[in-house]
């Protein structure tokens, strides 16, 4: 077996894979906003547009996984 070197490209996830990493990627943006929305760090407050946008973006990786799933 070949060495290993961080420069290699590791072997790609299938779809489902991907598709699930992707909804698991937005639910954490989204979720992380949501509880900073009533933070006291004025740096870390985030306005409903920060949300809407991290929800829609959850909104559509959910679609891509469903559809994803019911390609054959």
């Amino acid at each position: 077996m070949p060495p290993r070197n961080s420069s290699s490209v590791p072997p790609s996830d299938s779809p489902q894979e991907t598709a699930v990493q992707e909804v698991l990627t937005c639910f954490d943006a989204y979720a992380r906003i949501r509880s900073a929305r009533g933070s006291l760090l004025a740096a870390s407050r985030v306005g409903p547009r920060d949300e809407e946008r991290a929800f829609d973006d959850l909104q559509q990786a959910i679609t891509r996984l469903r559809s994803v799933c019911r390609t054959p």
